[in-house]
């Protein structure tokens, strides 16, 4: 008993030396952006500030417009999650209940998507999206991020695990393809597609270079595009830019701890069956 007291202990610790690892650069990010400018460039390096100031963040408020960014990306991620979860959810049901030829061939396709690098289709997209004039809009923003067929695996292989005879039963008391899929397998896969829909949003959030592209105006830029606005190009401050990191991170934190339950729950889910 001593011996596995010890082991589980030593377990522990280094699982937190490598979450701590994990979250160094965060938290020194956070650290740097309450430093005064001469504390972040000084040798050697200061990892708390001497002297906490909230300058950075006045900078960075009023340097660019992060609060309309903020928006443009909410509004982004917001539009572009609830796609991923309504084609997500719909293609994956189709895919496991329903029999249909050339199912197997199609879902093979969708899965080969993912191995496609997005970086290779960016030239080909811009072009698509510069014809048709959606640059510098919404629509041209969100048009590559609407669906994920990594979404669709993991959806798919959620509604695997529900049993035939659910659906059988359920068919045979009258209830249809949509009645049973919106009030039999939508609530009991709650806590997936909540996870589908977290991962999504923050996947978008977090989307920079596409945006970059797409958008030439600063009303429509993204927060990840703003922060590299706040880049002093004649000197090096790195205040105001930890300062937007850590104003950008704060939305997709706030929602990991308030659906962190609901997203534990999404991740074990079919990993036991009873």
């Amino acid at each position: 008993m001593r011996k596995n007291a010890k082991w589980s202990l030593l377990l522990q610790a280094v699982c937190l030396f490598l979450a701590f690892l994990m979250l160094f650069p965060i938290l020194y990010a956070v650290s740097v952006s309450f430093m005064e400018q001469k504390a972040v460039l000084s040798s050697p390096p200061h990892f708390l500030p001497p002297k906490v100031t909230f300058e950075n963040y006045m900078t960075a408020l009023t340097r660019t417009t992060l609060g309309r960014y903020m928006i443009n990306s909410a509004i982004v991620a917001l539009v572009c999650s609830f796609s991923r979860v309504i084609l997500a959810t719909m293609t994956s049901f189709a895919f496991a209940f329903m029999e249909f030829k050339g199912k197997r061939v199609l879902f093979l396709l969708a899965l080969s998507t993912m191995m496609i690098p997005p970086d290779v289709l960016i030239v080909s997209n811009f072009a698509t999206i510069s014809r048709i004039g959606l640059v510098n809009t919404y629509a041209g923003i969100c048009s590559v991020f609407l669906v994920s067929a990594s979404n669709i695996f993991m959806l798919r292989q959620h509604f695997l695990t529900f049993s035939r005879s659910l659906q059988e039963a359920a068919y045979i008391d009258g209830c249809g393809n949509l009645r049973f899929f919106f009030s039999i397998l939508l609530p009991t896969s709650r806590p997936v597609i909540t996870t589908v829909f977290l991962s999504s949003f923050v996947s978008v959030w977090n989307q920079y270079v596409w945006p970059m592209l797409v958008t030439n105006r600063n009303e429509l830029r993204t927060i990840q595009v703003g922060i590299t606005m706040l880049k002093d190009r004649e000197s090096s401050v790195f205040g105001p830019v930890m300062a937007g990191v850590v104003i950008a991170l704060v939305p997709t934190v706030l929602l990991f701890v308030i659906f962190q339950k609901n997203i534990v729950a999404g991740m074990m889910s079919g990993a036991v069956k009873e």
